[in-house]
């Protein structure tokens, strides 16, 4: 893989580190790595052992070997955005500064899907936005009374068009990018790929040459990838492999309130210090829902979710 000529970027070489560089990873298959240099040149490198935990984001202490490198040591993360399941866990990025949550009007997204990427952000620290794309399209209005009990909970809504109204799009979104570390998430069909090949001209271009770095025979994003927004480097976003199930494993059943702002915010009502807010009485939780503070659609989704947590594992 060719090395980059790009502006260094503020990661320098690790105090004690007996000779071993700081790098950032900008992508990661399996053991396998690319990092990138202080110089912005990028190396084919490889995981010490048998671990198997690198991340983009991730910054690495690593020695040359040859026209690769080694990866000797994994540098504490400032947080991790990851998802999961019963059998797996997958992770998306590390040492992230905010992450912009793509929806679109068509095809109609999954609200469940959404709740969950917000509440996995939220477990780890993480801002979010939300970006709703497609506004053109005639289901916009039904979209956005969707996204209501969102936006009335704080959460950050931008609504654009990446493919018909690109330079508007460019205009909105640049100043919420700006410095910032960005992980885009969002389903199939959202226009994700477009969105990050008009905020980084070129970038199929980049996955190409990262998979055969990473020797993964495949020209298709699989994995999480790095792009940078300016030459100074200040700037990212991450593009993350599309997904259709988010579990949420990781959450305790008895935090899932507290990590939804429209719940939160009516917690400590209860007349049961343990209630689950499903089906106890006097539950404030259950009278906000009554009262319209807290949409019906959020509560559903708390229900399944909650039941989904305690489902017992086999």
């Amino acid at each position: 893989m060719s090395r980059d000529r790009r502006p260094a970027i503020d990661v320098r070489r690790a105090e004690g580190g007996q000779g071993l560089d700081l790098g950032l990873i900008v992508a990661a298959h399996g053991r396998h790595a690319v990092v990138e240099t202080p110089e912005g040149q990028r190396w084919r490198c490889h995981l010490r052992g048998r671990k198997n935990d690198l991340v983009v984001g991730d910054r690495v202490r690593w020695q040359r070997s040859g026209d690769e490198g080694v990866i000797e040591h994994v540098e504490p993360r400032r947080n991790l955005l990851f998802r999961q399941d019963e059998w797996r866990t997958k992770s998306f990025a590390a040492n992230l500064d905010q992450l912009l949550v793509l929806v679109a009007v068509e095809p109609p997204f999954g609200e469940s899907q959404l709740a969950r990427a917000l509440i996995a952000a939220e477990a780890a620290g993480i801002p979010a936005l939300v970006g709703l794309n497609k506004i053109e399209l005639a289901g916009r209005d039904e979209a956005r009374a969707r996204l209501a009990p969102y936006r009335a909970m704080g959460v950050e809504l931008l609504e654009f068009a990446a493919r018909a109204q690109a330079q508007e799009t460019l205009a909105l979104l640049r100043p919420r990018l700006e410095g910032r570390t960005t992980l885009i998430l969002g389903p199939s069909g959202a226009g994700k790929s477009t969105l990050i090949n008009l905020l980084v001209p070129g970038a199929q271009a980049q996955v190409g040459e990262i998979s055969l770095a990473l020797a993964s025979g495949r020209h298709t994003t699989t994995s999480t990838a790095w792009y940078w927004l300016d030459e100074q480097r200040r700037s990212a976003v991450l593009d993350s492999p599309g997904f259709q199930g988010f579990g949420l494993q990781q959450i305790a059943p008895k935090q899932l309130a507290g990590l939804m702002p429209d719940l939160a915010a009516e917690l400590g009502r209860c007349r049961f210090v343990d209630c689950t807010h499903r089906q106890e009485p006097q539950c404030g939780i259950r009278e906000a829902v009554e009262a319209g503070r807290i949409a019906a659609s959020r509560w559903r989704i708390y229900r399944e979710l909650y039941e989904e947590l305690t489902r017992p594992r086999w």
